[in-house]
């Protein structure tokens, strides 16, 4: 895969961005010790209308819209751990078998609690659930949930959103485009998740909105109405970030509950 052109140096020297369509705000590039920068965002706080602003302006010029969250980490660390020498390419693996290696397990792990967290579902990984029409627009979808969130006073998944901007291909890409090591300790390779968020953008219409130090949120075009069809997209979360459902609500069964109609789906890794 040819690598992707990385517009980000033109704003060492033209911070505005006006040589490539855009009208940033004052912001920061955050490039450390690697050969180019990873990614640019804003110093002010993100706030409802950012998004939709500068996100087709930016899809022009080669950069996609993420809001990151500037919270103690992030200070703390410079841009959190961010690792992008540890990733390989999201287009080299594939979204089912990544989860199907996640779900196994040995047959002496699977006792009664497991089998009641994983019902209706057992042992054998069940397969992805199936595709979905989106009932919005994905990219609208997206900037609603980063209105949401910008304009939030819940703390709970995100202390203090920025906008950003990353060179990647899709929004799926994101995470491994950064270096982002959120996920660490369950995937060292963020690519691998990378590749499982191409699949929900292709199956339902799923954006990549918002990371923080070890949390992640996902706009959603076409959640599932049902209980079985909920049932199903929780087997792939908990093999996406188990943490989800085994320190959440406990089973996989009463969290599809909460997937029932929702537009945005949160992951944390503990």
């Amino acid at each position: 895969m040819a690598t992707l052109p990385n517009p980000l140096p033109h704003l060492t020297t033209d911070p505005s961005g006006r040589s490539l369509g855009l009208r940033l705000p004052p912001g920061k590039l955050v490039d450390r010790d690697w050969p180019e920068p990873l990614l640019w965002y804003a110093d002010q706080p993100s706030s409802s209308g950012n998004w939709t602003a500068l996100g087709a302006r930016a899809g022009q010029a080669g950069l996609l819209p993420v809001l990151v969250d500037v919270d103690k980490y992030w200070v703390d660390r410079e841009g959190w751990e961010l690792d992008p020498d540890a990733m390989s390419y999201p287009g080299d693996h594939d979204a089912e078998e990544v989860l199907a290696e996640s779900w196994e397990m040995d047959e002496e792990d699977y006792d009664d609690d497991t089998a009641d967290m994983l019902a209706p579902f057992t042992l054998a990984w069940p397969g992805l659930a199936p595709s979905a029409t989106p009932t919005v627009d994905p990219d609208a979808r997206a900037a609603q949930l980063a209105d949401e969130i910008s304009e939030s006073d819940d703390t709970t998944w995100f202390t203090e959103p920025h906008l950003a901007l990353v060179p990647a291909r899709r929004s799926a890409d994101i995470p491994a485009a950064i270096g982002w090591t959120g996920p660490l300790n369950h995937e060292n390779d963020v690519a691998r998740l990378c590749a499982v968020l191409r699949s929900w953008e292709d199956r339902f219409g799923a954006r990549v909105v918002a990371l923080g130090f070890a949390t992640l949120a996902v706009s959603v075009a076409a959640p599932p109405t049902t209980q079985s069809e909920a049932e199903a997209i929780a087997a792939e979360h908990y093999a996406f970030c188990p943490d989800n459902i085994a320190q959440g609500p406990g089973t996989i069964e009463a969290y599809a509950k909460e997937l029932i109609d929702a537009h945005a789906w949160h992951f944390w890794w503990d």
